[in-house]
This record gives C-alpha cells, structure tokens and sequence, in this order.
C-alpha cells in the first residue's frame, strides 16, 4: 500500500442489500485534487479541492453506493475521525474545549438504488463508521493491499451489463509509487462485444473467449437498459510532494485510464469522477517536463488496470453475470 494511505471497506449484501461503502484514509493528511467528466454526478465538499481553496489537507476520500442518499457515509467518516483528533484545526474560543477540529472527507457516490431488492437499502453514517474503522485497521499493516472485486463500494457495481465492483492497482513512476482505488459502475460496457475481450486487455493477455462465450457475454451486454444510471469514481494516489494544481491534473488525466477500459464513457447519465491524493512521503520535487509527465502515465495506467482488475474480480449478482463466470478461464484475482 502507498505510504500516507490505507482503504477499508463495508459491504451489505443479502435480504434485500447489494451496496456498501469504501474510505480511502489519509489518517496525516494529504493534498487533493478533482476532476469530473461525467454528465450526472454526486459530490460532497468537492469544492474545497480547488487550488483557491483555503483548506491544504483532505483527510480521507468517501466511496460510496446509494446514490445521492449514500453521501450520508460521509457523516460516519466525520464522525470518526473528529473523536479521534483528526481534522482541521479551529479555533472555538467560547467553547470547551477551546478548539475543535473539522476533519475534510470529500465523497462521491455510484447509482444502485435497489439491486439488491429494497430501494430503500442503502449507505448510511454506519457504513462510514464501518468502512473508516476498517481503513484504520488496515493503516496497521501498509503493506497490505485492500480487498476486491464484490466489495465495499462495489458491491452493487454494474458495467455495461456485467457485474462492475471496485478495483485496486499499483505501480512505481520513478521515485513515486501511484495507484487507483476504483469502483467501476460504467453504462458504457468495459468488454468489446466483437471480440468478448475487456477493452483493458490491450496485450491479450487473457485468455480469448470462445464463440459460446462471446454469445453469452453479448447478451449480457444487450441487456443494459435505455436509461442507465451509473457512474465509475476512483481516487488516485500517490507518495509525490503535489501542490493542489498538480493533484487536479493528475486527476484530468487519470480519466484517460478510464476511457481506455469503458467505451462509451462519460455520458450524460454517467457522474465519472476521480480524486487524486498526494501524501508527500517522497522528498523528490517533480518537474514538469519530466519526473511529473512520468507520474501522470502512471496515473492513467493504474486506473486502466484497476477498471480490469475490477472487473474481473466481481462475482455473479441479481441478472448481472461477472466476466469470470462466463469465461472462467479466467483466474479471478483474490478476493
């Protein structure tokens, strides 16, 4: 894991649920920044990661399913960490004690109202709760990599009518590590009916699905309705010493990542959006003609990687079939 970050999930599945929450946690901070390219999105304190916004540092990153009711996950995030000291100072001098703190939890939500059965089942500030407790769990061993696949925010995840969930991938741009917690829940399809091959695959290196398979997964794709309500929302983050320009622009360009693995994407019913995080844990300024085109590589590679490893993890839900259910040639990754 990234040092400066960790990720907790929870997930609600069954009798009538198929939601959940993830907290991307920067427990010391770190500096953010946003990029929005879908048509429909849902936002909260987006607005504080413009370069002339006052606050500096985010202190965790909310994902969430149940649309615009599933921002309520945030309150928990808050909750939690305001108890625990961390947030942003401010002074309250008529009070006791005479300060206080705000902790900054930007979040984004994906629509699945009612996948699970009950419409009336979604997230609320005791999965924030949950998923924050989760991430400081998991802020004890940095080298632990979060869950995928069916899990936390990408529970009720839908792509183009496969199973979507929430991916995860890592990789090094010269001094800095970068990677992408992502919950893929496209309209679009992430898989090229042509050929049943997930657009990601660029290298074919998974196996080539056979014509039975190709029917099958073209079908699953026909299914998707006239009026689909999506969404895919990611965080970028990364050990780079970025001021709040730089983190916006490696979060514009890590959407290049998602347009490669969905096709269409960032339609009018979809609310794409990712955040970037930058912790500072390395001490190697980047330049921007070098050290930093390296990281904005990264930054679209890893979320590229993290839609296919999404996709290819989830699991069979409802109507939605996963990918690795009808080509089970292909090695899940662990769950």
């Amino acid at each position: 894991m990234i040092e400066g970050f960790s990720i907790g999930h929870h997930t609600a599945r069954g009798d009538g649920w198929l939601t959940g929450t993830t907290v991307v946690l920067a427990r010391d901070g770190a500096v953010g920044g946003i990029d929005v390219r879908g048509g429909g999105p849902g936002t909260r304190e987006t607005d504080l990661l413009s370069p002339t916004a006052m606050v500096h540092d985010i202190h965790a990153v909310v994902l969430t399913g149940g649309s615009a009711y599933g921002l309520a996950a945030a309150d928990g995030v808050m909750h939690g960490l305001g108890e625990r000291g961390i947030g942003f100072p401010v002074p309250t001098p008529q009070a006791d004690p005479p300060t206080a703190v705000v902790p900054i939890v930007p979040a984004a939500v994906i629509f699945d109202l009612g996948r699970g059965g009950v419409t009336a089942h979604r997230p609320d500030a005791g999965f924030g709760a949950r998923a924050l407790a989760a991430a400081l769990a998991a802020d004890l061993d940095p080298d632990g990599r979060p869950a995928v696949g069916s899990v936390g925010a990408g529970t009720g995840a839908v792509c183009g009518g496969l199973r979507g969930g929430f991916g995860y991938a890592e990789r090094t741009a010269g001094p800095y590590r970068v990677g992408a917690a992502l919950v893929l829940n496209a309209s679009g399809p992430a898989v090229d009916v042509r050929t049943g091959r997930p657009w990601a695959d660029t290298l074919h290196t998974l196996p080539a699905p056979r014509s039975d398979q190709r029917a099958a997964i073209a079908e699953a794709l026909s299914r998707v309705p006239s009026f689909p309500l999506n969404t895919t929302i990611a965080t970028v983050l990364t050990d780079a010493p970025l001021d709040r320009m730089a983190a916006t622009k490696t979060a514009q360009v890590a959407h290049d990542g998602l347009a490669r693995a969905v096709r269409p994407v960032h339609r009018m019913m979809d609310g794409d959006t990712i955040f970037c995080l930058a912790s500072a844990r390395v001490d190697a300024a980047p330049d921007p003609r070098g050290l930093f085109d390296v990281l904005l590589t990264a930054a679209a590679d890893v979320v590229e990687e993290a839609c296919l490893g999404a996709l290819l993890a989830a699991t069979t839900a409802g109507p939605w079939p996963a990918y690795a259910d009808l080509v089970p040639e292909v090695r899940r990754p662990p769950q």
